[in-house]
């Protein structure tokens, strides 16, 4: 069977229906402005002095689709941070809401203090108040921020509100060899406690399995977290303005995965994303792949050759959650057609093929495991998490010593891929999926199910370093560690 007879044709009623909209409510696709979205020539300056108020915000992801959070500047996405690398910036953060707040600055090499975390010792950003902070940023790429505080049961709280957008360190040297430029996130709304799940194993990263166990834990998980409504930036699929191309641009997209629940998958139909930076970071071997899998606080730069006139759907290749809203249309010039969508070719996320095949050059001195381990229903009726056996705080298990190059293992002995965050440091990883590789600078790790990864790192971030799941309620419920400094 050709392409052509697998294209799935969206009808218009079905389109309005996917956007939340009714057919005769009078509303055009394209009428409303999509967040981030403009050409590469008209890109914000980058300024030394920000500011970010907290406050209650609602989101308007359709007309008929409104959304009370927690935002920040009354949007959310919050603004678009841009910085130089190496030149000091003032965040001044006024928090117009009734709880403590954090602002954490992910995946910059920044001190303890001012990397808004409270395990590290960050001070509070009080109810009703204000602090700043004073950093110079480094190093340069696609980094965000995001609120840092716990939610627990209550899924008002935390990364379930609006609270994160895009923060960019321009580095020395920024050539704009691309047409157009779009920042786009993906996100999630109105998440509910659920004991069904979906299943998206095939389309995650595949490999051996050597942390499962010989006999499975069969006891009853508790529930997690779920949701139905999906949007890239603020806007569900279809009552956004479309991402206009013409034939031949090259369009450059920093993705951010910033659901607080599920690691996400995005496909445009009969064009290839060509990765090129993952975290932020350039990758040593750019690779072009049919589907991008990014988990909660990763980032992927991709651009993409506009080669297949037409209007499609970038989106999500699960129908549920494509159909829930998380997508955005790609309309060439001079097509004015209803969008399409072509379930992409079957594929896997590999990490390796963006690195070397072989080993880190440099050899670390010092080896540190973490194992993980779910204890189903272990906080009362949901399930916890252990690393090495404890919960939180593990005073004195992980100490680092300045200088000193480690590589940290990871063992994966539950049946969930987890999203991986280490504060303050950059992670280089040297094996996954059975596989060794090299030079992937990277932030946040996917370790899959069952699954086992190393990465190297050195210790040359003194303070405290926060490790944790990027999935809120992993977090909140025991996935996570402090190292310290000797």
């Amino acid at each position: 069977m050709g392409c052509r007879a697998l294209i799935l044709t969206v009808q218009r009623r079905d389109f309005l229906k996917i956007a939340g909209l009714s057919a005769g409510s009078g509303y055009l696709v394209g009428q409303q402005t999509q967040s981030f979205l403009g050409p590469a020539a008209s890109k914000e300056i980058a300024s030394t002095d920000f500011k970010l108020q907290i406050a209650p915000i609602t989101v308007e992801l359709a007309p008929n689709r409104i959304i009370s959070t927690v935002g920040y500047n009354g949007t959310s996405p919050g603004p678009l941070l841009r910085m130089k690398e190496g030149v000091p910036v003032t965040v001044n953060v006024t928090n117009d809401t009734d709880v403590p707040e954090f602002v954490h600055f992910h995946g910059l090499l920044i001190p303890a203090d001012v990397d808004g975390a409270e395990e590290e010792g960050t001070p509070v950003v009080p109810p009703h108040g204000s602090r700043s902070y004073k950093f110079t940023p480094t190093p340069a790429g696609t980094r965000w921020y995001h609120t840092h505080t716990m939610s627990m049961d209550d899924l008002h709280r935390g990364s379930f509100t609006g609270m994160f957008g895009f923060l960019v360190v321009e580095g020395g040297n920024n050539p704009a060899n691309f047409d157009q430029e779009h920042y786009l996130a993906l996100r999630d709304w109105e998440p509910y406690f659920s004991n069904t799940f979906m299943d998206n194993d095939d389309l995650d990263a595949t490999g051996p399995q050597p942390e499962k166990p010989a006999v499975l834990d069969t006891r009853q998980p508790g529930p997690e977290v779920m949701a139905d409504i999906y949007s890239i930036n603020d806007k569900i699929l279809g009552a956004g303005e479309p991402v206009r191309v013409k034939p031949g641009e090259r369009v450059m997209f920093h993705f951010l995965n910033a659901s607080a629940i599920e690691i996400r998958h995005l496909a445009l139909p009969g064009h290839k994303f060509n990765v090129v930076a993952l975290d932020g970071n350039p990758v040593p071997t750019p690779a072009a792949v049919d589907v991008l899998m990014i988990g909660p606080g990763e980032r992927v730069d991709a651009w993409v050759e506009m080669n297949h006139p037409g209007v499609w759907i970038m989106g999500a290749p699960e129908d549920p959650v494509r159909e829930g809203g998380l997508g955005i249309v790609i309309e060439y010039a001079n097509q004015r057609r209803t969008p399409q969508w072509m379930p992409p070719p079957k594929s896997s996320w590999d990490y390796t093929i963006f690195g070397k095949p072989a080993p880190p050059q440099q050899t670390p001195t010092e080896k540190l495991d973490m194992i993980f381990e779910k204890v189903p229903r272990g906080a009362g009726k949901f399930n916890s998490f252990t690393v090495n056996g404890k919960s939180y705080p593990h005073d004195q298990e992980f100490v680092l010593k300045q200088g000193t190059r480690y590589r940290l293992t990871f063992h994966n002995r539950t049946d969930d891929s987890h999203p991986l965050h280490l504060h303050r440091h950059q992670l280089e990883i040297s094996e996954i999926y059975g596989k060794p590789t090299s030079g992937i600078i990277k932030d946040t790790v996917v370790v899959p199910t069952f699954g086992r990864a190393s990465v190297d790192f050195t210790a040359d971030q003194p303070g405290l370093t926060l490790f944790h799941c990027h999935i809120q309620q992993h977090m909140d419920y025991g996935f996570k560690a402090l190292l310290r400094y000797a």
